[in-house]
């Protein structure tokens, strides 16, 4: 198999330019690794913005680039292009392929490109974002584009994409700009791949939680309370009870204190801490008594203060507060989706402050944490060691120092890991924790961060062995990330059929008759006392009706009580999980639940 690129220094390059520049690196053969997707996507892109300029001769081009679940064109043009317009897109791109035009690069200067551009102002518009007296354009046939590259070596190579949707943005990102047609699409090497990745994307769908959560009536979303702020209906209450609950014992266990922090504090204190300067934008500010306030998009600078109210010795530390804290972050409205991305959300939030020489312990310590929790939930996952961002605080030294901190207790405990360059916080570099779920979907969850900076801008301190004042290490560690985001996941992750333990409703209690509901209000209160939620489905509708209806809320088991029932004070079980059906006493039911329901311990 011939290359499609070479990798030189870390940098894919088109073959072109390698050859043009005699530079020789590892090839990159046309399969389904990380480097070839990139190549061919991003040709992909261009052979997708052929056939449109084909079908559609007034459209204009903005930009075209590979996104981590394939790629993407934003353009304009005169014509109305809806969903069932892909298909003929689609056509147009196979039949370009198969003239398998080679696709070739040329350079030319900056007012060379903008005199032949100068008809098509969204050409003229990416040139403004172009730094240098030089710009480079790939041409297949008779369509070229400004293009930084790499690109595939002809266009014949493209067989099996599939255009997903279509949607508006923004030029360049700005809600005050024009709304251009954005066209997303996937590629991949195989007709395999392709064909693995359409099925994945049909089981997403049917497992997404915004659906599932209206069907089993976890949550919803109101216009009139407004975008991103969800609203917790009662089984979806329970189901956050359940797993706060757990959390709760887990974080005790290990020796976390609970505080809380106010949801709003002075403005003075963001900016001691450099949110105000480093993630202002996203934050919400009022005044009150003519001072401005910050609503809180972290918990941090409120467990700051919980640490600053007494004097601590080194025999004290490391201190560990928890909190699940409730903040606020302003999202575009167009990022918004489901609880994946809100703008109220509640964190697991927790900061452990210690001494330099407890850092490694109190790391290994939250990644086992981290194991229990995500074992427990069946998630695969791997950790990122994310490095200090363009817009950060603290000295270079103390980042360096910091990220070493991470990279020496993942290396010394032989934990394995991925280095994110530019990913940390603004205060500190991290460990990113992200899973896989039963899809093979791949997210973002926890993060352990380990920051010098905030301690240093609050002037923390502790007295050490000898009575000196020595300012103590800070440790921002949250597992789930927030409750919503990752009761988003675990609802897709078990397409709404969640195990018993963290179930919004264990058991269905349905009475056949009028006569059996005492029973079962009787049955109800015994499984609530041993810690088990149950629902009696009792409406005027059939027996038939009733369970299906019971079904439809994917509860584990489902309990049908009559005549002889309340006779024999026993239980006709139907487990959803098993698909068994079987009677049991009252008091093996109840013993069954209560194991069932306490087998899980973080």
């Amino acid at each position: 198999m011939n290359a499609i690129a070479i990798k030189h220094n870390d940098e894919i390059i088109d073959l072109q330019t390698a050859k043009e520049l005699g530079f020789e690196g590892e090839q990159i053969l046309l399969d389904n690794s990380p480097d070839s997707l990139e190549v061919l996507r991003h040709s992909t892109a261009h052979l997708m913005a052929q056939a449109i300029k084909s079908l559609y001769s007034d459209a204009e081009f903005y930009v075209g680039p590979t996104v981590k679940e394939g790629f993407y064109y934003d353009f304009k043009t005169s014509h109305e292009i809806g969903e069932g317009d892909l298909k003929n897109i689609e056509k147009e791109m196979l039949s370009f392929a198969k003239k398998k035009y080679e696709i070739e690069k040329y350079d030319i200067s900056i007012d060379e490109a903008k005199e032949k551009f100068k008809n098509d102002h969204l050409k003229l518009a990416v040139m403004e974002r172009i730094q240098g007296d030089r710009v480079s354009i790939y041409k297949q046939g008779e369509f070229e584009d400004l293009c930084r590259g790499p690109h595939l070596p002809n266009i014949g190579l493209i067989r099996y994409f599939k255009l997903m949707k279509i949607a508006g943005a923004y030029l360049g990102g700005d809600s005050k700009n024009e709304v251009l047609t954005r066209i997303y699409g996937i590629a991949f090497a195989d007709k395999e791949a392709l064909k693995a990745h359409l099925d994945m994307i049909a089981e997403a769908e049917k497992r997404d939680h915004r659906k599932l959560g209206n069907e089993m009536k976890l949550f919803t979303f109101r216009e009139e309370v407004g975008a991103g702020f969800p609203i917790w209906l009662p089984a979806g209450g329970r189901l956050r009870a359940r797993l706060e609950s757990l959390l709760f014992k887990a974080h005790r266990k290990r020796g976390y204190e609970p505080v809380r922090g106010p949801e709003m504090l002075r403005s003075d204190l963001w900016k001691t801490s450099g949110h105000y300067q480093n993630y202002g934008e996203n934050m919400y500010f009022t005044n009150i008594d003519e001072l401005e306030f910050g609503v809180k998009p972290m918990n941090c600078v409120g467990h700051i203060k919980v640490y600053e109210e007494e004097l601590h010795s080194y025999r004290d530390l490391p201190l560990k507060y928890f909190e699940y804290g409730v903040v606020h972050r302003h999202e575009m409205t167009g990022a918004l989706h489901g609880l994946f991305r809100v703008r109220e959300f509640t964190q697991d939030d927790a900061h452990i402050f210690c001494t330099s020489e407890q850092i490694e312990e109190q790391i290994i310590e939250v990644v086992d944490f981290v194991d229990k929790i995500m074992s427990t939930f069946e998630f695969n996952y791997k950790m990122m060691i994310s490095t200090k961002p363009a817009k950060a605080v603290g000295s270079d030294e103390v980042w360096e120092i910091s990220t070493q901190a991470l990279k020496n207790a993942m290396n010394k405990n032989n934990l394995p890991y991925e280095i994110d360059e530019g990913g940390g916080a603004f205060y500190g570099p991290k460990i990113d924790i992200k899973i896989t779920d039963a899809i093979g979907r791949e997210w973002q969850c926890g993060t352990i961060q380990l920051d010098f900076n905030l301690p240093e801008r609050f002037e923390l301190q502790y007295n050490g062995e000898n009575n000196d004042k020595i300012q103590p290490v800070m440790i921002h560690r949250a597992i789930l990330g927030s409750f919503e985001r990752f009761i988003g996941i675990l609802t897709e992750h078990y397409a709404g059929e969640f195990p018993m333990f963290i179930a919004p409703t264990q058991v269905a209690i349905v009475p056949v008759a009028d006569t059996h509901k005492e029973y079962a209000k009787e049955l109800s209160d015994k499984l609530i006392d041993i810690g088990a939620d149950s629902e009696i489905f009792a409406k005027n509708d059939s027996l038939n009706k009733r369970i299906r209806t019971a079904e439809k809320t994917r509860v584990p088991m489902i309990v049908v009580i009559g005549d002889e029932e309340i006779a024999g004070k026993t239980v006709a079980i139907r487990d959803r999980r098993t698909r068994e059906q079987y009677n049991l006493s009252e008091k093996e039911f109840l013993s069954l639940i209560q194991t069932k329901i306490n087998e899980v311990n973080f």
